[in-house]
């Protein structure tokens, strides 16, 4: 009963915040809207799910980048340290070389590795740079980010292996972010060069992740968090609305609450249709209590990866002006406190992963804390104190990167 209160009152707050931001009248901390659908009506285009997108707005929103920027140039913390250790890291190096590759070729835990490592990191690289562009000013890193995302977009055609679904949805995840801090904010990338940007996201990556996964969760929700931010860039809303469609099915698969019953919901078309199929995908685990994930019993490095993009795109969604927070809020928010608990090194009982869990749950807690904590005040003892202790958060040199940065206290 405390849990489907907490999630009831989660639910009405965040209803309330979505209405007021539905009714409200603009102010300057919300985001600019696509400048070619004002161009092309004459008038903004009006709020809603099915309004024109709102650029920049890939996980970060103009009026995020706006309280990042002031934090960092007048000194402030934890803001100032995130952004001097992410500009330390080899990610926002201006002496950066890209490493392009016709064929990526991703097997199973990287073997073979043909340009993966490459890929995933020149794209964590553009959206490093974007973020230093905006924060500085400074030209140079702009260029930067252009010189790596034009290497790629006039060299790859295609992924390929066991783990290019993988692949595509991990590098599909930053580029996006990229290239939407530098097309809006910057008027150095030609429009040629965007165009190319755009046909290998819908061409290469698009159809990779579009349509889902049946494997680990985790697989899944990053390629749903690809596709949904790939389509934000590319304007386009009916391949925007099958990925959310996505991810409202997986999520509810990945997080067990206890109003599920006895046993975890699955998602469509996963043909888990049996105790034993259900028990065997939840890594052996029997017992199920609020909070565990379908990946909990592997290790807590793959479920933070699930984790983090739940809150990534339950974030672009706020942004985009389809608020999922409402939705997804309450897993979320058991999720990251099950797993904080035992990260901050509680012993596991003996009826959880057979009493033994493997820890690592990585850089992932700044988005949802932000969003449930920070915004909505709902209290989040666990994921608090792990934030904090491990902060500033970097990169996991796959798809997560600078949340400190970006997401620590940030009220747009």
């Amino acid at each position: 009963m405390r849990t489907r209160a907490l999630y009831l009152a989660l639910a009405t707050a965040l209803a309330a915040l979505f209405a007021g931001i539905l009714s409200g009248p603009a102010t300057a901390g919300q985001t600019q809207r696509s400048t070619a659908a004002e161009a092309s009506t004459g008038t903004a285009p009006k709020a809603g799910p099915k309004a024109a997108f709102t650029h920049p707005g890939v996980l970060v929103s103009r009026a995020q980048l706006d309280f990042v920027r002031s934090k960092v140039n007048a000194g402030a913390q934890p803001w100032k340290g995130a952004y001097d250790a992410m500009l330390a890291s080899p990610y926002a190096s201006l002496s950066r070389t890209p490493k392009p590759r016709a064929v990526v070729e991703c097997g199973p835990y990287s073997d073979p590795n043909i340009g993966c490592t490459d890929e995933r990191q020149d794209a964590l690289a553009a959206y490093s740079l974007s973020l230093a562009w905006y924060i500085t000013r400074d030209s140079r890193y702009a260029d930067k980010a252009i010189q790596i995302m034009d290497a790629w977009s006039a060299t790859i055609k295609d992924h390929t292996n066991s783990n290019a679904p993988l692949q595509t949805g991990w590098a599909g995840s930053s580029w996006p972010r990229a290239a939407e801090i530098i097309r809006y904010t910057y008027d150095g990338w030609s429009a040629a060069s965007i165009d190319r940007f755009k046909t290998m996201l819908r061409t290469v990556y698009l159809p990779k992740v579009i349509g889902g996964s049946n494997s680990n969760g985790n697989w899944e929700l990053v390629m749903t968090e690809a596709a949904a931010g790939i389509s934000v860039f590319l304007d386009d809303r009916t391949s925007y609305d099958k990925a959310i469609a996505k991810f409202r099915g997986r999520v509810p698969a990945y997080v067990y609450l206890e109003s599920d019953g006895s046993l975890p919901k699955t998602a469509p078309g996963s043909g888990l249709d049996t105790r034993d199929k259900i028990i065997k995908y939840w890594q052996g685990q029997s017992t199920f209590v609020t909070g565990l994930t379908q990946e909990t019993c592997r290790d807590f490095t793959h479920t933070g990866y699930g984790i983090a993009s739940i809150a990534h795109v339950a974030e672009t969604s706020r942004i985009q002006g389809q608020d999922l927070y409402p939705e997804v809020g309450e897993r979320l928010r058991q999720a990251l406190g099950f797993q904080s608990k035992y990260e901050l090194g509680e012993a596991p009982p003996s009826w959880l992963c057979g009493g033994s869990v493997k820890r690592g749950l990585g850089p992932i807690t700044e988005v949802g804390y932000n969003a449930l904590h920070n915004r909505l005040g709902i209290a989040m003892a666990n994921t608090q104190k792990l934030t904090e202790r491990q902060r500033p958060a970097g990169t996991n040199s796959l798809f997560l990167g600078w949340e400190t940065l970006t997401h620590a206290d940030n009220p747009s």
